[in-house]
């Protein structure tokens, strides 16, 4: 797989899709920003008079429901609905499942039109496949990405979409299997949004790639090295976000390959 995930980062920055996101407005800009750094078009759009035109002329959907309320719940479920009933490829992020019944209804909801992609982190994917064990901590995990394996395999096995689990290692699960991603960089987690930039990436990569499961290995891999080249440059969380966006800008061949920590299993 692995000379395949540059070839997929190209092929982003060849095609630029467009991707259509219903995110939140924490980090509206934050993923419209790594988004074009690596070669997609961003909208950002949840009038629920223009949702079905919109999923229709993008190649892919990024529902996150970070700032949810009951009008953009409803933008978010017309729109999935719309990409299932289309058959265009969809990443739900269910920013801070399992904090409040209101977001575990929508997810449970959101669940039901079998996301291609659900990218969470540990607790947010326990807590989708109900096994939270721990109180969460809002959007925050609060268990590691080894601990959500089991949730992550029956997300897989009753909706078909492949899970990716973020956190200090990335683990991505389909049926065919799972890998590990051992990059990324301990400053990440002092800027906001991070998480849901990769889940918009993710986005970008799946409307391009018709392998899932390696389209989200490439995103998540791109987002884990250009975050660890980025930190070495940075001086704290500031530059951090700057220089991010810049390595998922200018990244090379080299650069990729020589620090892809990747094991496949």
């Amino acid at each position: 797989m692995e000379e395949n995930l540059w070839k997929h980062i190209l092929q982003v920055r060849d095609q630029s899709p467009l991707v259509h996101n219903i995110t939140n407005y924490v980090v509206m800009n934050n993923t419209a920003n790594a988004l074009l750094a690596v070669g997609a078009s961003p909208i950002m759009a949840h009038a629920h008079s223009e949702i079905d035109e919109m999923v229709a002329i993008c190649q892919a959907l990024v529902v996150n429901i970070g700032t949810l309320d009951e009008y953009w719940a409803k933008s978010m479920l017309q729109a999935a609905n719309k990409a299932s009933a289309l058959r265009k490829p969809f990443v739900i992020d269910p920013v801070g499942a399992g904090a409040t019944g209101f977001r575990n209804d929508i997810l449970s909801e959101l669940l039901k039109t079998r996301p291609t992609v659900i990218r969470g982190n540990a607790s947010e994917i326990m807590a989708l496949a109900k096994q939270n064990v721990s109180v969460t901590k809002g959007v925050d995990s609060t268990a590691d990405s080894n601990e959500a394996i089991q949730a992550a395999i029956n997300l897989n096995q009753e909706f078909g979409s492949v899970v990716c689990i973020s956190g200090k290692i990335d683990i991505v699960i389909s049926q065919h299997g799972k890998c590990y991603i051992k990059n990324g960089s301990e400053l990440m987690t002092k800027v906001t949004g991070l998480g849901c930039s990769a889940t918009a990436i993710i986005g970008a990569f799946i409307a391009t790639i018709d392998d899932t499961f390696e389209a989200v290995t490439a995103a998540m891999a791109l987002m884990g090295i250009a975050g660890e080249l980025a930190s070495k440059l940075a001086d704290g969380p500031g530059s951090l976000q700057m220089h991010l966006l810049d390595k998922l800008y200018n990244i090379t061949s080299d650069e990729f390959s020589s620090h892809l920590e990747l094991e496949v299993i």
